[in-house]
């Protein structure tokens, strides 16, 4: 750990990690905090699910936030749109839900106006951190420390619940801005500016390794989706619901250690040479799961199919910077974002329809061919993902 240690005491490291952390927090609380309140409220699960569906989506517009980034500098877009998107969150909790298409807009404006902070920090770490060996390890805590997101952010919307039905609402749009204020008024996120760039409308699309490259991880968002889906279905199976939740959990804590191991070790090549090996290990742990077995050899099962998922986003962030086009870094983190968005939200749909057609282990099975998907399409475009390709003039 010799490494984080090095990493976090380094100028402005701790504070933009730590405030990226707290203004990101919303991103696991949201969907939670709208069904709730939306329960709350009288309202069916058709209606909770349709706008947690909705808010999710819509944070597959940060792109256009990352594109705002690269050619006004941070600060202006992280403040408007934390203010913007509390606004969503405050006037969802003031409408309710009785008005479905104003409650449907206002979790939309939450959703797309996200604070970009995660695509925002990625595009500071290489200023901020002058070591090479650095930034990858910063890479991989990033990529590890979602998962902690996604455990605290549950709780937080649990225990602020027990004060009032909108408190989640309200204590969402909170921490949205204040993570936002911490990196905003940063010296480095005051200073960085995007380069200077063409305009072309595509943007960081340009980059022919840079599609290659979300296509792929498009794939392993839609197993992570399946995932979700497919344990609650399983816990129901042996008879103890509360189960998806250690089983959700259990995954986090593997992808946890999986990140914070490969950002400890100095990897030598390049990451587009681990990346098909990172697939794999994902495709393997997944395609496991299908074995269904007892409750304990589940959980190991998905404590180890969680492991290269942080590792695979770390190496995958390495390779956002030399592929995209110049001037374009924070729209291209942002699209690694929308992708994996999208991935989960389909990932989720297809093991819905699959579950009730075909059962667990089918569904199970759509976490799997996802991985192997993502493998085909990194070594079916590996060429579209050496540096060298992209760096070369015209290419």
């Amino acid at each position: 750990m010799r490494v984080y240690r090095e990493l976090l005491r380094a100028p402005y490291a701790a504070r933009l990690l730590g405030g990226t952390l707290l203004g990101r927090l919303p991103n696991g609380m949201g969907v939670l905090a709208i069904v709730l309140f939306t329960r709350g409220h009288g309202g069916s699960y058709a209606l909770a699910g349709t706008l947690a569906a909705l808010n999710g989506l819509a944070v597959a517009g940060q792109p256009v936030l990352g594109r705002l980034m690269d050619r006004y500098g941070q600060p202006p877009v992280l403040l408007v749109s934390s203010v913007l998107a509390a606004a969503g969150f405050v006037s969802f909790a003031l409408l309710g839900v009785n008005a479905p298409v104003p409650a449907a807009l206002a979790v939309i404006v939450a959703g797309f106006f996200t604070p970009p902070l995660e695509p925002g920090l990625r595009a500071l770490w290489p200023a901020v951190l002058k070591e090479p060996a650095q930034v990858q390890a910063a890479y991989a805590m990033d990529a590890a420390a979602q998962e902690l997101l996604f455990t605290l952010g549950p709780l937080l919307v649990i225990a602020s619940a027990l004060v009032s039905d909108t408190a989640p609402l309200y204590l969402t749009a909170l921490l949205g801005i204040a993570g936002s204020l911490v990196v905003a008024t940063s010296g480095p996120s005051r200073a960085w500016k995007g380069a200077p760039h063409s305009g072309d409308w595509a943007g960081a699309l340009r980059s022919r390794g840079l599609r290659v490259l979300l296509a792929a991880l498009g794939f392993i968002g839609l197993s992570l989706g399946v995932f979700n889906v497919a344990m609650v279905a399983y816990a129901e199976e042996i008879g103890h619901a509360s189960a998806a939740g250690w089983l959700m959990a259990t995954n986090a804590s593997g992808a946890l250690a999986g990140g914070l191991f490969y950002g400890s070790r100095n990897w030598s090549g390049a990451p587009e040479d681990r990346l098909p090996y990172l697939f794999a290990g994902l495709t393997a742990g997944y395609s496991l799961l299908m074995l269904t077995p007892g409750l304990p050899v589940m959980l190991l099962l998905a404590f180890g199919s969680g492991v290269f998922l942080a590792p695979t986003l770390a190496c995958s962030f390495g390779m956002v910077e030399p592929l995209a086009p110049r001037g374009t870094v924070t729209e291209a983190f942002a699209w690694i974002i929308a992708a994996m968005t999208v991935g989960v939200s389909a990932g989720s749909a297809l093991a819905g329809i699959v579950q009730d057609h075909a059962g667990t282990r089918a569904s199970l099975a759509g976490a799997g061919i996802g991985g192997a998907v993502a493998l085909a399409v990194s070594l079916a475009g590996r060429i579209r993902l050496l540096r060298v390709v992209e760096q070369t003039p015209g290419a």
